[in-house]
């Protein structure tokens, strides 16, 4: 997935969150804290800069390092390294945390159940364990899923429609990510 479409829904699930704090009235100096879990490398800086989330939310009053300071933690794909990186952003008293594919927001919901959390990336969440159900939730824990099995089956009739002459279909995943989309597939053909 491209870092401008990361960025695109990190800042329509994120905007959705610190909206009501940018039209509340608030102390002089507050700063508030953002928590990002990445299971991946994380991207670079100077990528971070152009992404249209950061645009946007300068555009909105929230500048990095001003009035919002961001703690960025990576576990460069080793899932061991998780769950002592999401104790460190719940230390750190983040306001919200964003947790970058299902290892990520499986690491932090073992974490807090408190702090609020806006997954990117996960996979299968109610399969996964994360949420009850897509249409509720539940707990602190809302976001985008990208392999939904619900969404799997839409995405072979579009693939038939486009290529009406496929008869097979192969899916390669690293089943570290809790991406399972065999389930939804097997069912959807």
């Amino acid at each position: 997935m491209r870092l401008s479409t990361i960025g695109l829904m990190l800042l329509l699930a994120l905007a959705l969150l610190l909206a009501p704090l940018a039209v509340e009235a608030q102390p002089a100096g507050k700063v508030r804290r953002l928590g990002i879990l990445h299971y991946e490398a994380a991207p670079s800086a100077a990528e971070l800069q152009q992404a249209p989330f950061w645009q946007a939310m300068h555009e909105l009053g929230w500048v990095e390092g001003h009035n919002i300071i961001v703690e960025r933690r990576s576990a460069e794909g080793h899932s061991e390294r998780l769950p002592a990186l999401a104790a460190e952003l719940v230390h750190l008293g983040v306001g919200v945390i964003v947790p970058m594919a299902t290892p990520a927001a499986l690491a932090l919901k073992q974490a807090t159940t408190t702090i609020p959390m806006v997954m990117m990336g996960a996979g299968d969440p109610v399969g996964s364990g994360l949420v009850a159900s897509l249409a509720r939730p539940g707990g602190n824990i809302t976001g985008l899923a990208v392999m939904d099995p619900e969404v799997i089956g839409k995405q072979l009739e579009f693939l038939q429609d486009g290529l009406p002459t496929v008869s097979r279909v192969a899916v390669l995943w690293d089943p570290a990510t809790g991406l399972v989309p065999v389930r939804g597939l097997e069912g959807a053909a």
